[in-house]
């Protein structure tokens, strides 16, 4: 029978809504604060629907990273394009590392919650390793698979430290470092990505 209520969505974007308000429940909270009912209430849809579109709180959460996930690497990907010369690629890795646009504190405390949940939840797992494999060929644009390596753990690591420490980022120093890097690979074995 057509026209079904089944067959005709009355809310299209309603899973992409409760993706992103579970996103931000998470981001307020934590995973282990995160709750079915909280995630309905922020997206404004009811509770039913959680279960109408993901098969319990895991695939939930798995499907939430992977849109975290997928955001982030379109970003980086978009701030890597851009350069045109080797000076404009080291110029985006500093970016990446000092700007506002990546790994904003919303972003670094999402991080943090994937990378934990991520020890226990074999999805997740798999999302963060394939996040890590497309921030590496975003760099291998411009980069030895070596240097982007090193680069990718700059760009991880370093927000990271920024989060806690008291203190902004010295983007001159951020922008010496890159260089050095980028200026050791001769030096720096060749790996796969």
């Amino acid at each position: 029978m057509s026209g079904t209520r089944r067959e005709i969505p009355n809310d299209p974007g309603r899973r992409d809504r409760i993706l992103d308000a579970a996103l931000d429940v998470i981001a307020e909270g934590g995973v282990h604060r995160t709750t079915h009912r909280k995630i309905a209430s922020r997206a404004g849809v009811p509770l039913g629907s959680l279960t109408y579109y993901f098969n319990g709180m895991d695939d939930l959460l798995a499907l939430a990273f992977a849109r975290l996930a997928e955001t982030m690497s379109q970003l980086y990907r978009r701030t890597l394009h851009g350069a045109g010369s080797p000076a404009e690629a080291e110029a985006a890795v500093v970016e990446l590392i000092c700007g506002p646009a990546y790994a904003t504190e919303r972003d670094m405390t999402l991080i943090f919650e994937m990378y934990a949940y991520a020890n226990h939840n074999t999805a997740v797992a798999a999302t963060t390793r394939s996040w890590l494999r497309r921030s590496r060929e975003s760099l291998a644009l411009h980069f030895t698979p070596g240097v982007a390596r090193a680069l990718d753990a700059l760009i991880e690591g370093w927000p990271m430290h920024r989060r806690f420490d008291a203190t902004p980022l010295n983007r001159q120093l951020v922008a010496g470092v890159v260089h050095a890097v980028v200026s050791a690979a001769p030096d720096l074995p060749d790996e796969q990505l």
